[in-house]
């Protein structure tokens, strides 16, 4: 199925409205067009909660940046954006234990200079030796005009997630239910 750039991201929305907060991006960055927040705290505990085992904080923050022609400078430009906007949201510290940071990409066509800086990307921080958990980066490109899909190594996973929104059929999906 062929997607337009508006209904690509909006249907990308739509899906992550299940899980995620949505927050509609304004004016202050370009390509910017809406920020995705998910939180999540689970923990164990024996007979009460006063007696608590662990807990753990887990984050997600998804940028869904809209572009006619991706090029490395907006590669670079978007990715020191979403990295630097996911840090500032990020609950480090005791209990944390991991925060996602993935900026997806919409385009109508893609340079294949920025196809490569995408592919080694490569985003990692551990906090305190990882006992106050890891932030790891996730970047894709998706381009409408070929519906190809462009991921770093630790991104295969959205690559799975954008396949299995934009391009399964439904009524397949609903029988394998």
């Amino acid at each position: 199925m062929q997607y337009t750039r508006e209904a690509a991201l909006n249907r990308l929305m739509e899906s992550y409205k299940a899980y995620f907060n949505i927050d509609i991006a304004d004016n202050t960055q370009e390509y910017l067009r809406a920020v995705c927040e998910f939180f999540e705290h689970t923990e164990k505990y024996v007979l009460s909660r006063q007696a608590n085992l662990w807990a753990a904080n887990c984050e997600e923050f998804v940028y869904l940046f809209s572009v006619e022609q991706l090029t490395t400078e907006i590669f670079e430009k978007c990715r020191d954006f979403a990295r630097e906007d996911g840090m500032k949201r990020a609950h480090i510290g005791p209990g944390h234990m991991y925060t996602y940071i993935t900026p997806v990409f919409i385009c109508d066509a893609c340079q294949e200079d920025a196809r490569r800086a995408v592919r080694k990307c490569r985003i990692y921080k551990s906090f305190k030796f990882s006992l106050h958990g890891w932030m790891d980066f996730h970047a894709a490109v998706l381009e409408v005009g070929s519906n190809r899909i462009t991921t770093n190594g630790s991104g295969k996973c959205v690559e799975k997630v954008l396949k299995n929104v934009l391009f399964k059929d439904k009524k397949k999906r609903r029988r394998l239910l």
